[in-house]
């Protein structure tokens, strides 16, 4: 029987690459001006809400002054999670 070693000490040889850096940007309770980066997502994990949009890369922003506020959807979009900018 001839006997070889298998060449899976190369599947780590591969190149590192930085991280993204996504994650919420800002918790709630804080106050954010508008422009302020809320959180940086790959898809939908947090929807828009009041006072918040969305850009073309999923990232969520605040479109007036005021305290961030997390809550959760009903109706269609039931159990998943929303960020909202409360104004003062």
């Amino acid at each position: 029987m001839a006997h070889k070693k298998t060449a899976s000490g190369g599947v780590r040889q591969g190149v590192q690459t930085a991280g993204k850096r996504y994650g919420l940007k800002k918790s709630q309770g804080q106050v954010v001006k508008s422009g302020n980066i809320l959180v940086r997502q790959k898809g939908t994990k947090f929807f828009p809400g009041e006072n918040t949009s969305m850009g073309r890369d999923f990232t969520i922003y605040a479109t007036a002054d005021g305290m961030v506020e997390f809550r959760i959807l009903t109706g269609d979009r039931r159990g998943k999670k929303a960020i909202d900018v409360i104004s003062k």
